[in-house]
């Protein structure tokens, strides 16, 4: 089996939803003005990963609501 790393959203409409997500989490833990500051590269490198754990964690959280809301709907068609 092979790895593709992939550099782009799985969904090309999504690319502007992670776009403002992660303004939105840099804001957050306020580092937003330093988050793309070409004066200081080093606060890029050392932020990007904060902000991309922030993101990871958000986007499971927000799968895992959206499949619990499918499966109680799934529940209450049964019924």
């Amino acid at each position: 089996m092979s790895i593709i790393a992939r550099k782009r959203p799985v969904n090309p409409n999504a690319a502007k939803a992670l776009e403002d997500l992660k303004l939105e989490i840099a804001n957050d833990l306020g580092i937003s003005n330093s988050l793309n500051d070409n004066n200081y590269p080093a606060n890029n490198i050392f932020t990007a990963g904060t902000v991309g754990g922030e993101m990871t964690r958000r986007l499971v959280e927000n799968g895992e609501e959206q499949l619990v809301d499918e499966n109680n709907n799934n529940i209450k068609e049964n019924e």
